[in-house]
């Protein structure tokens, strides 16, 4: 089961009412937390997550409302007397600007690593899933993100003893082990059926439309889009400032053919999201206008 959590809803500034927009994900033991913007400790706090467990903090780029958070978060790590070693993710410069931010926290009781994004696309894989790195197109070097959790076929155990494979090796071999005995070569694909429909989610901010989103939004379970504005009269504005209206995220979600669109990263002066949704739905149906602390399990087919 993949927990996902939407923490914040806004762009540009917090509101008395909306976090600034940042995703948390867990599954199997491991926590994932996209963007850290100014008051996502709080919002992780009023959701009743913990900041503790997070393995891998990814930013999408860093302008303030996106990564100003982090020297509290990290601080709030150490004072919980944290030792694991924490993995930051983002874009070219992520090296040296948290360098700048940790001038306030300068001295931790963990390891911070920093990796940076050198390619158009990038996957990282970790032990059960992978996070895959996409280019969109804000004024700044910005990427968006997809979590994908692959899921093995069966075990058939029929195959498994036809070919005399010891029992020993059947829960490696499950797990993708390729084992090797008196020379002889045991495979994965030597017990398992095809291939099962994973999870997906895909999350994206602070862009125009691009191609690289539509693709990489394929086969998501839950997409999550920037909505930066819902009034028609404004995508004059999105253009110029390399923002997406809530219509041409739709489109996208359309395009996708994905189940469900969130959208998110509010625009200050939008009060009411929600108020867009009739004319937005035109477009693309299962469209919601995402609130703070929105949360959803995501399960494996497990008719499949």
């Amino acid at each position: 089961m993949l927990d996902v959590c939407l923490l914040g809803t806004g762009g540009m500034m917090p509101l008395p009412y909306r976090w600034l927009t940042s995703l948390m994900m867990r599954y199997n033991g491991k926590s994932i937390l996209i963007d850290c913007g100014e008051g996502t400790q709080i919002a992780m706090r009023e959701k009743g997550w913990s900041p503790n467990p997070i393995d891998i903090i990814c930013f999408t780029h860093f302008h303030a409302d996106h990564i100003s958070g982090l020297p509290g978060m990290l601080l709030t790590m150490g004072n919980a007397e944290r030792t694991e070693p924490l993995l930051l993710i983002g874009p070219r410069g992520l090296t040296k600007v948290v360098a700048s931010l940790r001038v306030i926290a300068p001295e931790l009781p963990f390891e911070v690593k920093c990796i940076e994004i050198t390619e158009n696309a990038q996957t990282f894989s970790f032990e059960g899933f992978r996070l895959e790195a996409f280019r969109v197109n804000h004024n700044v070097l910005c990427y968006g993100y997809s979590m994908v959790i692959d899921r093995a076929g069966r075990f058939d155990k029929d195959r498994a003893m036809e070919q005399e494979i010891p029992m020993k090796f059947w829960s490696r071999l499950q797990k993708g082990e390729t084992l090797e005995e008196n020379g002889r070569v045991f495979t994965p694909d030597m017990v398992l059926g095809a291939e099962r429909k994973g999870l997906k989610v895909t999350y994206s901010t602070d862009t125009r439309p691009t191609e690289s989103i539509r693709q990489n939004s394929k086969g998501s379970d839950l997409l999550i889009l920037e909505g930066m504005y819902g009034e028609p009269d404004k995508l004059v504005k999105a253009r110029e400032h390399k923002h997406m209206t809530m219509y041409e995220a739709a489109k996208i979600a359309k395009e996708a053919e994905v189940p469900k669109l969130w959208l998110t990263h509010y625009s200050p002066s939008m009060t009411r999201p929600e108020e867009f949704m009739e004319d937005v739905r035109k477009i693309f149906p299962a469209t919601y206008a995402a609130k703070d602390g929105w949360t959803m399990e995501l399960k494996f087919d497990e008719g499949e």
